[in-house]
């Protein structure tokens, strides 16, 4: 019996090729349909339910109900340091550490736009990063048209150096080698929409009002940097949503048949319909809203193909782990570590008390479509941005992203997160009860 060799998300497979069989597959836009018989048939595997008696359909399974294979190759030069021990695609989040291929040349400085306070340090870590580690420096056009920095003539020949881009104009997604940001947790979202596909190291500087996402204090940048362009650094993979919008358009065009018009009306009037379809990479949250109707939002929420719910409500939140602890927890979420492969739905001020979120696996599919008998459009955005209306007809599919935002850590992925809640959202923080004295025992 003939056998072949075969990868299924970067793991190799021995199968025989008689008789197909479908294995799950990486959220890469790959199908892969190699097989083997299993004791003398065919069994298909599938997330969908079986079909009924006498039935002949085949459920297709798609995807690992752990999510997708994580793609650890960040950027041009950076990637994961492989543990050999790792059971299937999941590593221990403390063996997750940051190698290099080659020695990193470029980076992207990302700064928060119109305030004065991170000039400054702006100003040093640029001059730090070109003039004693020899890189080069990427920085947004916008950045350098503020008033300060043009006026500032000692900083005129480092700007020189610069290369500079435009976000939506110019493709930089195969020329940076790691990322720096300076500002709060918006900073790192906005890198994150940056790379669609497979995103650069991030090392965030917490220089704004939360910080959740920015473990780093600017005290000591020029160690802390070193440490990074050496390779000696922790990194927790941040999983991203895998969005697909698709929006139905309709237009009339007109048909005269034989060239007569009656009563001045165009006769025979026929629909096209033109499907639009938008992607997006969400590092927090998808956010389905009603807008500005003052009518609940209806919309039916989809997963892998099958409908488990209808929302009434203010609207409902799918949120990655990182997410967990944005939008979502304000709605009464749980909080989510980063290493969970999840995915979180939360409803926002749901028309029932019994509607309270739920985490499913990473790997499944969620569509959400606006119910046919919904009163009014609603609103969806992604990570605040990219707001667009959502008509009947229009559809947002959702999944978890092969291609995770690989955070640089402080410390570890454990210490960093439980320090994040403790310190910015002062996560179980009370006063203690005071401790009884041998007296007071015997009397209660």
């Amino acid at each position: 019996m003939e056998r072949s060799q075969n990868k299924v998300c970067g793991k190799e497979k021995s199968m025989n090729v008689e008789e197909p069989l479908f294995f799950a597959a990486c959220d890469c836009e790959e199908d892969i349909s190699q097989g083997k018989p299993i004791r003398g048939r065919t069994k298909a595997r599938s997330l969908s339910a079986s079909p009924g008696p006498g039935s002949s359909k085949e459920f297709r399974r798609t995807r690992s109900m752990h999510g997708p294979c994580p793609v650890t190759t960040f950027g041009p030069k950076a990637c994961m340091l492989q543990n050999p021990k790792a059971i299937m695609h999941i590593q221990d989040p403390a063996s997750q550490l940051l190698t290099w291929n080659k020695p990193p040349k470029s980076v992207l400085v990302i700064k928060k736009v119109r305030d004065a306070s991170l000039l400054q340090p702006f100003k040093e870590l640029c001059v730090f990063l070109t003039e004693q580690k020899n890189m080069i420096v990427y920085v947004e056009k916008k950045v350098l048209e503020d008033p300060a920095i043009v006026n500032d003539e000692n900083f005129g020949p480092v700007k020189k150096k610069f290369c500079t881009f435009r976000e939506d104009f110019d493709d930089i997604s195969n020329q940076i080698d790691f990322i720096i940001c300076l500002g709060g947790d918006g900073t790192l979202l906005y890198a994150s929409s940056l790379f669609q596909d497979s995103v650069p190291p991030v090392m965030a500087f917490h220089l704004g009002s939360l910080g959740f996402l920015t473990p780093f204090s600017f005290d000591n940048f020029q160690t802390q940097v070193t440490q990074v362009i050496e390779g000696n650094a922790a990194l927790v993979l941040r999983s991203r949503l895998k969005v697909k919008v698709h929006k139905e358009h309709k237009e009339k065009k007109t048909i005269v048949q034989n060239g007569v018009e009656e009563n001045g009306l165009m006769v025979n009037q026929q629909e096209k319909e033109h499907g639009k379809l938008t992607k997006y990479q969400v590092l927090n949250e998808v956010v389905v809203d009603r807008g500005p109707s003052s009518y609940l939002s209806n919309v039916d929420v989809f997963l892998d193909g099958h409908l488990i719910t209808t929302v009434q409500g203010d609207g409902v939140i799918v949120s990655t782990p990182t997410g967990s602890t944005a939008y979502a927890a304000a709605a009464g979420a749980s909080m989510i570590h980063p290493n969970v492969p999840a995915i979180m739905i939360t409803p926002i001020c749901p028309h029932s008390l019994s509607f309270r979120p739920i985490v499913v696996p990473a790997g499944v599919e969620l569509k959400i479509m606006l119910s046919p008998d919904a009163r009014n459009t609603a609103w969806v955005s992604f990570d605040g941005r990219k707001r667009q209306e959502v008509c009947h007809g229009d559809s947002i599919s959702i999944t978890t992203s092969c291609y995770p935002v690989p955070s640089i850590c402080f410390r570890d992925p454990v210490n960093d997160w439980f320090d994040s809640l403790a310190e910015c959202l002062h996560w179980n923080v009370r006063k203690k009860q005071n401790h009884f004295t041998g007296d007071e025992e015997e009397e209660y």
